[in-house]
């Protein structure tokens, strides 16, 4: 990325319910990153989830924003900025025109497995349990030995080739990062079998064409920075600079969801200021020595990745 290149960092929420502690804390981190470098931030509602996506989960994210003090600059449900419309639902023709570039690439396929299907594989596994697709559909011109006549019929879903080699990046808090797709992954999907998008597809679509130049997200997303990179290559963009950090952890090791409830925005709003709330996320990230009171904005001046420990996780 060029040093000369103002940031411009990204908060993108799903609207599927309530924001959480854990939510809070990524906004948090991404808008003081992005504010003390003196550069804007942007809030994108990724609502690609027609099933679980509400509109007034959107609002109430932006609400919650507003009362924690973290201002974006441009995005959010009803905005109309230079990079909009900013609700991935809203966005199909941009995705549109990045799958075309990969067809015509020659390293996209039709993959009639299901969920099922892979799971029963015999394809290695991580030990995060991630399941490393198996090449099933993979056709001869791509190295793969493809034959089932019967499938032509079925729902299928679009899938992107991944080369045996090593990609290289390097994460802010986590360091230098070096992953191997066709180990990791696999070839994986770029559009569902239902039509809706992946993940991996927008985000690198929406990132590169917002001018997003830093990614701030939790470690659970690290390793999929190497397919977004290799995405960034495919599409001819330069990919931005990722910086993970922690997750935030309940009592029982587990990541904070939608379902605690008592860390819900809705019970940390009535029982917690703004302030106190901002000052205990900053002690987690090693920015307080105590979680005493302050604002995002009096924070702004102690922010320093450095102070990030890289561990995988924070109990709370």
């Amino acid at each position: 990325m060029d040093a000369n290149m103002k940031t411009v960092g990204r908060f993108a929420p799903s609207p599927t319910g309530r924001m959480h502690l854990g939510n809070i804390f990524a906004a948090l981190v991404s808008w003081l990153s992005a504010r003390k470098q003196g550069g804007k931030w942007i809030l994108r509602i990724e609502d690609l989830d027609p099933q679980r996506s509400r509109r007034e989960y959107a609002l109430r994210i932006e609400d919650d924003l507003h009362w924690l003090g973290l201002d974006w600059d441009e995005g959010g449900t009803d905005a109309t900025g230079p990079h909009g419309p900013y609700c991935q639902s809203l966005r199909g023709d941009f995705y549109e025109e990045a799958l075309r570039r990969l067809e015509e690439s020659g390293l996209t396929y039709p993959c009639y497995c299901t969920r099922s299907d892979i799971m029963a594989t015999q394809a290695p596994h991580e030990s995060d349990g991630r399941v490393v697709y198996a090449s099933t559909c993979r056709p001869p011109r791509l190295g793969g030995r493809f034959e089932n006549p019967d499938c032509g019929k079925a729902p299928r879903a679009t899938r992107l080739f991944v080369p045996d080699e090593e990609i290289l990046f390097a994460d802010r808090v986590y360091g230098r990062q070096e992953v191997n797709l066709a180990r990791h992954c696999g070839d994986f999907v770029v559009r569902r079998a239902d039509g809706a998008w992946a993940y991996q597809l927008a985000v690198v679509v929406d990132d590169a064409l917002m001018g997003v130049t830093e990614v701030v997200r939790g470690c659970d997303l690290l390793l999929s920075s190497a397919q977004q990179i290799y995405l960034y290559r495919l599409l001819d963009r330069q990919p931005p600079q990722f910086a993970h950090f922690p997750l935030l952890c309940n009592e029982s090791g587990q990541r904070l969801s939608k379902r605690d409830s008592s860390l819900s925005m809705e019970a940390l709003r009535r029982d917690y200021t703004p302030s106190q709330i901002i000052g205990q996320l900053a002690y987690y990230a090693g920015l307080l020595p105590q979680p005493f009171p302050i604002s995002a904005q009096g924070l702004l001046p102690l922010f320093s990745w450095s102070a990030i420990y890289p561990t995988t996780s924070i109990t709370v």
